[in-house]
């Protein structure tokens, strides 16, 4: 591999670049210039197909031309108008498109600006909840091993990726977590939901509740498929298995869907694919496909009503928590601008048709060097290597870069490869992705 780099005209050393090896990037730098459609632009001039949706949250591909109008519109006529005790009509435009969306009765929205913010909301919501109709004493909060649910206290404290937690100390108390689903011995290769593992719900039940009891737990949450920790679909009948012991005891059921919201799976919300409809979901990523930063979280309608039947006075705040810049008026002309974008273009329904091309694409990877699983649901699909001995992820990192440079851009984690493209992808952009890294899988040693 040529290891050779242009200096940039900028300095690199300032930023401290975010889940970022920063010294080996600032040796090698890979910078991106400009983007449209399906392909990054690289500032030496290559193009980059784009296999990851940017990180998750390109769904509509790159520099739609409405969502890049409605952007400059607002600019133009409102640039910042406050969230507390006033609003703006793309707000509540906004709000009404997504909650024609949501599943169930999940019909009011709370907005912030992140995929880690959103979960941190969802956890507050969710405490003084169960404080609002009596039942102060539910204060745990439950999550999964492996489990990904941003960067935030909260989060880190529910998540599960031990990365992610080891350095920061004791974050929230209290909360605890469930097992993951993965079992390798059992799902590997699994095409879709794997058929073993439903049980494993049970224990949120057996131990979680045995141990802490119900009374004094809150929620739990839980990513539909586990994203960041390599595309690990559930189970067959574990997510309802979930949603009925969360039923008998009480506990709010969160759907943290910043990765499954808005037709990675082929619908709206993983919930919707599932047939399981949470207490909560959470979003960001695709609300606006990644253009201005938004998140936020669709919320049941007897948690909204439980603070408006409060016995205060009216004049008085139900919920103490909010960001300067929620339901900003550029992030809501972008929001209502994308989702008129996949109407228009039945963008979940592209998504659903393609998936079991997909599909098969990315199985027809197995037997090559190195690689001892393959996962996909949606238009998520991930390929584990073994480590390289003595050196864990390298051997998938060098994958990587090697992609790169061959003008193939995937998301690499730990041992891991994931593949997320852009929801307009066509057959050939799947053929030239799983192409590149078959070629890079026989090459790597």
């Amino acid at each position: 591999m040529s290891t050779a780099v242009d200096t940039p005209a900028y300095d690199l050393e300032p930023f401290w670049m975010p889940f970022t090896a920063n010294r080996q990037f600032k040796g090698r730098p890979r910078i991106l210039v400009s983007a449209k459609d399906m392909y990054f632009t690289t500032d030496d001039g290559r193009k980059l197909l784009d296999g990851t949706a940017g990180l998750w949250c390109v769904n509509a591909g790159h520099c739609r031309t409405p969502i890049v109008n409605a952007i400059k519109a607002a600019a133009e006529t409102l640039d910042y108008a406050p969230a507390f005790q006033i609003g703006h009509p793309g707000v509540f435009h906004a709000a009404q498109k997504l909650v024609a969306l949501a599943p169930g009765e999940l019909k009011h929205v709370f907005y912030c600006n992140s995929g880690s913010e959103a979960v941190d909301s969802a956890l507050k919501i969710a405490l003084a909840y169960q404080r609002a109709r009596g039942e102060a004493s539910r204060t745990r909060l439950i999550g999964r091993e492996r489990g990904y649910h941003g960067v935030g206290f909260g989060g880190i404290s529910v998540g599960g990726m031990v990365n992610n937690r080891k350095a920061f100390g004791l974050a929230l108390p209290g909360a605890d977590h469930i097992a993951h689903t993965y079992d390798l011995e059992h799902n590997a290769y699994s095409r879709g939901l794997p058929k073993w593992g439903a049980h494993l719900a049970d224990e949120l039940e057996t131990r979680i509740v045995a141990l802490h009891d119900a009374s004094n737990i809150a929620a739990l949450i839980v990513e539909p498929v586990s994203g960041s920790a390599g595309v690990l679909p559930p189970p067959e009948g574990y997510l309802q298995r979930l949603r009925q012991i969360c039923d008998r005891h009480g506990i709010l059921l969160i759907f943290d869907e910043v990765i499954t919201g808005f037709g990675r799976l082929g619908r709206a919300f993983a919930a919707d694919y599932f047939g399981v409809v949470p207490d909560m979901i959470t979003f960001a990523k695709g609300v606006t496909n990644a253009t201005v930063p938004m998140g936020g979280v669709l919320v049941h309608n007897r948690i909204y009503e439980a603070f408006m039947n409060s016995p205060t006075p009216d004049i008085m705040v139900e919920l103490f928590h909010g960001y300067t810049y929620s339901g900003h008026p550029l992030a809501s002309a972008a929001s209502i601008a994308t989702l008129d974008l996949y109407a228009e273009e039945e963008i979940f329904k592209r998504a659903a048709a393609l998936a079991p091309y997909f599909e098969n694409a990315l199985h027809g990877l197995r037997g090559l060097p190195h690689v001892i699983d393959i996962r996909n649901l949606g238009l998520m699909g991930a390929v584990e290597l073994a480590p390289r001995p003595g050196q864990p992820v390298a051997r998938a990192f060098e994958v990587y870069l090697r992609c790169f440079e061959k003008g193939f851009l995937l998301r690499q984690s730990g041992d891991i490869l994931t593949l997320s493209p852009p929801l307009i992808a066509e057959k050939k952009h799947i053929d030239d992705l799983v192409g590149a890294l078959a070629d890079e899988l026989k090459r790597v040693a």
